[in-house]
Parts: structure tokens; C-alpha cells; sequence
């Protein structure tokens, strides 16, 4: 009944399908490994909330954001495990991470010697740039960065970790991650020298946990694999993406569709209005060649994804108004998942995921 619905559009979290992939990476390491889940960007789009306050209840063992205030937000919801801020912090926010017991990444000197003047001192963790030449202290610098900050690292330094640059081509660039967990092996080394003792060693995102047990360290830090939009036969995507059809209408031949008129109907059909758009993450890349999944069957998307509308072909689909449409996830025996979707249009299940609007209702399921 559509008197029952309580939502337009959602997205559904999957319990099962997040024990599963938890499971598959605790398998992978062993129990002195600690299992980090990455929820930055508002948990790749899974909402940073829900999908962290479940992750907690199956027990995953800590948490790392991208953000002091998306930090904030998890200790607000009643997360109580360490959390670990992976992108720049700001001076001015060093008192809001003590306070909230967060802990940052320091990646350069001058936020290394900005802590080292302020009344407020998070504990931190240090990034090298074994290679990636993104965030991070280059390997050849850590002595001197060690030497002339050896009171602030032993007090307040809890890490070091490093990235891996091809994270998604592992296999394909063994020798090149080979190199860089040399280098990050070298500034451990130097860190211990220098009586930086307590620290955990961290370097392996999604694909290098699975790729080798040397990557393993004291944490993982997984992302991709627990949302399980990985191309692994173990893994099982968390997420899907549904909406109400609003409105369903016959049209004629040779009439247009959407805004400046840019697809023309061919033949008479019947279309089902959406009510979410490029506002909702619906990218604007979809229009005329996207499609939807209603009654398990793939509809075609017409003319242009509008802010807050898309239309799509239903004429040989039964449907009525109030019936599901799903845009990522399954329908019966047919799926849509998020990577094949942006490589239509030439993009990554990262971004296509990450632009879900927080806004939208975050729903468990099973």
C-alpha cells in the first residue's frame, strides 16, 4: 500500500552481507592484527552512522575517518573505540580531537611543529610517503624529523603507517609495494632508535591485506573489501539504492522527454516518473543511457537526469505506481552493482558511492 511508505528513496544497509566481509578479513589476519574500518567520506557513502554503529556491534576494532569533526560525529552516535583521522587536521582543531579523544594524522612539519607549540596535543599518528608522493614525510627525512621532534613523538605519537599507491592494481605493481614496505620498515627501525616504542605500525588498505601477511602490521585499514564493492568471490556488496515510482504515463510517438527536449520517443511507450536526481547522486553522466531495475527487469533512462527527477522506459514492464525501482543493488535475480555503473560513465564505484546524499535515509536490512 503506498499509504504505508515512509520514503521516497533510501538506502539499505546489509547486516548480513557486513558480517560476511568482517569475516572474511578476520580470516585473513591474525588476532594481533586489529581490523580498522575506514568511514570516511560519510562511510563511502553508506552513511558514516548506521553503517559505523553496526560495524561496532559486529565487533570490528576501531575506525578511521577522514575528518576531526567526522570523528566527532561517531563519539557523538556512542562509538568508543579508537578512532584515527586520516586527512589534514587544522592547529585550531587540536583541542576538539583531545576532547573527543581522537587521534590524528600528522603528515608534515609544520603541523608537527604547530603541536609541538599548542597547549592542546592530540596523540598522533606520523605518515611517510614511501612512494605515492601524495600526503606524508619522505623516508629520507625522518631522522631529522625524529631528532628535532623526539619529545612530542615519544609523548604523544601512538603510529606510523604509510600508503600503498596502487591500491587497486596490487598484483599488477608487487615490486613497486615490495619497495615501499622496505622504506616504511626503515623508518620503524630509525623510529626505535630514537626510543619511539609505543606505536602501532599500519600500511595495508583493502588490497593489500589480501595481498600478503608481511602488509599486515599491527592494523589493516579496510574500506573497499568491508563494503564488499570489490571484484572478490567472498566479498558481498553491503549497499543498495531504491526508490518509489511517483508517477507512471503513457506517451506518444515523436514526443521528447525531459529538460531541452534531447531524447525523442520512437515508439509509444509508458514511462515511470523517479523522484530523485542528481541531488540524490543520480549522476547527470546517466542521462539517455542509464538504467534502473523494476520488477526485476532493466528500464532504460530518458532524456536528462534532472536535480530532483529521472524518467525511465516501463513499457514492457508491469508496474504501478508505489512499486520499487532499484539504482544499485539487486532485484530478483538481476543487479546493478556501483562498479559496473560508473565505468559507463567513466568513473570509479568510489566516486559514484561517495556522492549518495547524506541526506537520504540509511535503512538495515537483511
Amino acid at each position: 500500500m503506498l499509504e504505508a511508505k515512509k520514503f521516497k528513496t533510501w538506502i539499505e544497509i546489509n547486516e548480513d552481507a557486513l558480517r560476511n566481509n568482517i569475516g572474511v578479513f578476520r580470516r585473513t589476519i591474525t588476532e594481533k592484527t586489529k581490523l580498522m574500518a575506514v568511514v570516511k567520506s560519510n562511510a563511502y557513502g553508506h552513511g558514516i552512522v548506521v553503517f559505523s554503529k553496526l560495524a561496532d556491534e559486529l565487533g570490528i576494532d576501531g575506525f578511521c575517518v577522514d575528518s576531526v569533526i567526522e570523528g566527532r560525529t561517531l563519539r557523538l552516535a556512542g562509538i568508543k573505540k579508537p578512532i584515527l583521522v586520516l586527512g589534514w587536521t587544522l592547529p585550531a582543531i587540536f583541542e576538539e580531537a583531545v576532547k573527543n579523544d581522537i587521534t590524528i594524522t600528522i603528515s608534515n612539519a609544520e603541523s608537527l611543529e604547530a603541536l609541538s607549540k599548542s597547549h592542546y596535543k592530540p596523540f598522533f599518528h606520523l605518515k611517510i610517503d614511501t612512494g605515492m608522493h601524495r600526503q606524508g614525510f619522505y623516508v629520507e627525512d625522518m631522522n631529522h624529523i625524529f631528532e628535532k621532534y623526539k619529545n612530542e613523538c615519544v609523548l604523544y605519537c601512538r603510529g606510523i603507517y604509510t600508503h600503498f599507491a596502487s591500491a587497486g592494481t596490487l598484483f599488477s605493481q608487487k615490486a613497486f609495494t615490495d619497495e615501499q614496505y622496505k622504506k616504511f620498515e626503515e623508518v620503524i627501525n630509525s623510529a626505535r632508535e630514537y626510543g619511539i616504542t609505543n606505536i602501532v605500525r599500519h600500511m595495508a588498505a583493502t588490497g593489500g591485506t589480501i595481498m600478503d601477511p608481511r602488509y599486515h602490521a599491527d592494523w589493516v585499514r579496510v574500506g573497499a573489501g568491508l563494503y564488499g564493492f570489490l571484484s572478490h568471490p567472498q566479498l558481498m556488496p553491503v549497499l543498495s539504492w531504491r526508490t518509489l515510482i511517483s508517477e507512471i504515463k503513457e506517451v506518444r510517438k515523436g514526443a521528447c522527454v525531459g529538460y531541452d527536449l534531447t531524447e525523442k520517443i520512437n515508439n509509444p511507450t509508458k514511462i515511470a516518473v523517479l523522484p530523485i536526481g542528481y541531488w540524490h547522486g543520480m549522476p547527470r553522466a546517466f542521462s539517455s543511457i542509464g538504467k534502473v531495475l523494476v520488477g526485476g527487469k532493466e528500464a532504460k533512462i530518458i532524456g536528462r537526469v534532472s536535480m530532483d527527477i529521472t524518467v525511465c522506459d516501463v513499457g514492457s514492464i508491469d508496474c504501478v505506481v508505489g512499486d520499487v525501482a532499484t539504482l544499485i543493488g539487486k532485484d530478483g535475480k538481476s543487479e546493478l552493482r556501483a562498479g559496473d555503473l560508473a565505468e559507463q560513465i567513466d568513473s570509479i564505484h568510489y566516486e559514484l558511492l561517495t556522492r549518495l546524499n547524506p541526506l537520504m535515509e540509511r535503512i538495515i536490512t537483511h
